[in-house]
């Protein structure tokens, strides 16, 4: 039985989704080839992974001869914001309040990191 699709990126979709990003478009072909600069990877992985994205409406493909080309129907920005949103929502009871205060208090922050920080929350917009 196929594992059910998950709302949130694995791995190998961003990895994915990064190429399609640097390079706007690109064939099944493209996409392999560049991922095993890195990594070896089968091209029916990527066919099978990019279908996974196409499902799961990330990204579109047109066709040009035999070949599809894809494309990002989701910019990165968006795709970090739905992975921020799953971890606030899953972990953080959707308090971006409680996530701050976990990375404060569990995470080796400097104290000039600390004052950047100060700066941001005082340089952001009132959302109120």
């Amino acid at each position: 039985m196929a594992r059910p699709t998950t709302p949130t990126l694995t791995e190998v979709e961003r990895k994915l989704l990064e190429v399609l990003w640097k390079k706007k478009e690109a064939t099944v072909r493209d996409v392999a080839d560049e991922l095993a600069k890195r990594d070896p990877i089968a091209y029916t992985t990527v066919q099978t992974m990019l279908g996974v994205l196409a499902r799961k409406g990330l990204v579109r493909h047109r066709t040009e001869g035999r070949a599809f080309i894809y494309s990002a129907v989701i910019s990165r920005k968006e795709a970090l914001s739905n992975a921020l949103d799953h971890l606030l929502k899953q972990f953080f009871n959707g308090s971006p309040k409680v996530l701050a205060q976990h990375l404060i208090s569990d995470r080796d922050i400097t104290a000039p990191e600390l004052e950047s920080l100060r700066r941001l929350v005082d340089a952001a917009p009132d959302k109120e």
